[in-house]
C-alpha cells in the first residue's frame, strides 16, 4: 500500500495528500528557507497524530508539524522532505477555568481567538507576538515566542503548566501537572517548550491565564539617536520600573512609517520609544511619571496618551512596522535575516550603536525596531531577490549581526526560534550544551524522524 493511502486512511482522503500544487503551499515560511514535503496530513485528534508518527517510524519518514506557517526561521519547512503534518486545524478550546488560572487548548487555536474567547471573563494570555491574528498556539510554544509585553509577563515558557505530547515512537506523555507549581520528576514541559518540534509533537495545551489589568497608560519618548534611547530604557530598568511593553523605532524606521503612512502621531527623530505601563491606577500613574522624569533629561518630544483612542494611535506606527519596510524602496522585498538577536539590558546602546555602523558600512538601510524592553532587537532589510550581490551581502550583514549579539552574551533568538536560519550559530552561542542538547535529541528521537536538520542538533 502506498504511503498517502495509509495516510489517507488515517486522516480521511480530504485531509491528506501528495499533489504538487498542494505541497508547493507548504516549502515555505516567512524566512528564506524552502524545503518540500512528499506528503501533507491534517489530523483532527492526537489518535491521528499517533498513528501518524507509527508510520513515520515504519518507512523511517521525517515529520515537520506546522501550524500558520508564520515563523521566520524555517523551523516548519520540511528541509528533509517527508510528512508536513497540518496542526491547524486542531483548534478546540477544550475549557477555560478563571477559578484555576487555567485554559486548555488544542495547538491550532490562533493566538487572538485564545484571548477573545477570555476576555469576557477578565482574563488573558499574556504572550503578545505581533503575528497574534495568526499564529497558533502550538507555534507560540515550539518556538517559546512572546511579544511586545514580555518585559513584564515573560515568554510563553511562564505560562505553560502541562502538554500532551506524541513522541518520536508514538507514545503519548503528559509533561506537567494541573497544578500551578509542581516539581516532580525532571521539567519536561520546558524542555519541550522551545523545541520546535524536535522531541516531541504537541496535541494539547494546559495554560496559565492571567487577569486582565485595570489600567493601562501609553507613553511616547523621542530621541536624538538610538543610543540615546537605548541609554534611557536602561535608566528606567535601573530605576525598578517595569513596563508591560517598550519598543524602539530608529531613525531608518520612522522615515519608512512617515512615508507609508504621513499621518501618524510621530516625530522625525533618531529613534522614538513607546512605552506602555498597566496595573493598578496608582502603580500606573507612578510609573508613567518615573518614565517620564527619567526621560525628560534624555528626550527632546514625550506624549502620553490621554485615552484609549489616542493610544491606539500611538501603538499604530509600531503596528505597521512589518508593512512600512516596502516605503523604504518599493522595488525591493523585505528579506528576515539577522532579525531577532537579543543582548543583555546594559549592551542595548552598543549594539544599536553597532547596527547603525553595518548600515553605513555596507551602504545598506537597516531598520531597527523591537522589544528593546527586555533587550530583544529585530532588524529589517529590504533587497531586490534576483539580485546575487545583495543577497550575499545582506548574508554578511547578518552573520556580523549574529555574531556581535553572541560576544556582548547574547543571543542569536529571543523569540523566533532557530530552525533551519540560524543553526549555524548554536554552537558558538552554546558550546558544550550543544553536545547535551544532540544527546538529548538522540536518545528521544533515535531515528531522527520528528523536523530533522533543526536547531543545529
Amino acid at each position: 500500500m502506498k504511503i498517502i493511502q495509509e495516510l489517507q486512511n488515517i486522516v480521511g482522503s480530504n485531509n491528506a495528500t501528495s499533489s504538487k500544487s498542494q505541497l508547493y503551499c507548504y516549502c515555505r515560511d516567512a524566512s528564506q528557507v524552502k524545503g518540500m514535503p512528499e506528503y501533507i496530513a491534517k489530523p483532527s485528534t492526537t489518535d491521528e497524530v499517533v498513528e501518524i508518527v507509527k508510520l513515520a517510524n515504519k518507512y523511517d519518514i521525517p515529520i515537520v508539524t506546522r501550524g500558520a506557517g508564520t515563523g521566520m526561521a524555517g523551523g516548519a519547512v520540511p528541509i528533509k522532505g517527508g510528512i508536513l503534518l497540518d496542526m491547524s486545524g486542531m483548534k478546540k478550546i477544550m475549557s477555560i477555568e478563571p477559578e484555576n488560572l487555567q485554559a486548555f487548548v488544542e495547538p491550532g487555536i490562533v493566538h487572538s481567538k485564545l484571548n477573545e474567547a477570555l476576555e469576557p471573563y477578565g482574563f488573558f494570555f499574556p504572550p503578545d507576538p505581533g503575528s497574534s491574528e495568526m499564529c497558533t498556539i502550538g507555534g507560540l510554544i515550539g518556538n517559546n515566542g512572546s511579544g511586545m509585553r514580555s518585559v513584564k509577563y515573560g515568554t510563553t515558557k511562564n505560562y505553560v503548566l502541562d502538554l500532551e505530547v506524541v513522541m518520536a515512537d508514538g507514545m503519548v506523555i503528559n509533561t506537567g501537572s494541573k497544578t500551578l507549581k509542581s516539581i516532580t520528576g525532571y521539567d519536561l514541559t520546558n524542555l519541550i517548550v522551545g523545541s520546535e518540534g524536535t522531541l516531541g509533537i504537541i496535541t494539547k495545551a494546559l495554560l496559565k491565564i492571567h487577569p486582565l489589568p485595570k489600567m493601562r497608560s501609553v507613553m511616547l519618548a523621542s530621541f536624538e539617536d538610538a543610543e540615546l534611547a537605548g541609554e534611557a530604557v536602561v535608566k528606567i530598568l535601573a530605576n525598578g520600573i517595569i513596563p508591560s511593553a517598550c519598543e524602539i523605532l530608529d531613525e531608518t524606521t520612522i522615515k519608512a512609517l512617515k512615508a507609508y503612512d504621513p499621518g501618524l502621531e510621530i516625530s522625525d527623530a533618531g529613534a522614538i520609544l513607546l512605552f506602555e505601563v498597566d496595573g493598578t491606577p496608582n502603580a500606573v500613574n507612578d510609573g508613567i511619571e518615573t518614565i517620564r522624569d527619567v526621560c525628560s533629561s534624555i528626550a527632546f518630544e514625550i506624549k502620553t496618551a490621554s485615552d484609549e483612542a489616542e493610544a491606539q494611535k500611538i501603538w499604530r506606527s509600531r503596528r505597521l512596522v512589518g508593512a512600512s519596510i516596502s516605503r523604504i524602496d518599493p522595488k525591493l522585498t523585505r528579506v528576515y535575516m539577522g532579525e531577532d538577536i537579543g543582548v543583555p539590558i546594559k549592551e542595548i546602546p552598543q549594539m544599536l550603536s553597532y547596527i547603525h555602523k553595518l548600515s553605513s558600512e555596507f551602504d545598506t538601510p537597516i531598520m531597527t525596531y523591537g522589544h528593546i524592553g527586555d533587550g530583544n532587537l529585530h532588524t529589517g532589510m529590504a533587497i531586490d531577490l534576483l539580485n546575487s550581490e545583495q543577497i550575499e551581502r545582506v548574508k554578511k550583514i547578518a552573520d556580523c549581526i549574529h555574531k556581535k549579539a553572541i560576544s556582548l552574551g547574547g543571543t542569536v533568538s529571543a523569540e523566533h526560534g532557530i530552525g533551519a536560519a540560524r543553526a549555524e550559530y548554536v554552537e558558538a552561542e552554546k558550546g558544550n550544551a550543544l553536545k547535551v542538547m544532540s544527546s538529548i535529541k538522540k536518545s528521544l528521537d533515535p531515528k531522527n524522524i520528528l523536523n530533522p536538520g533543526k536547531m543545529g542538533v
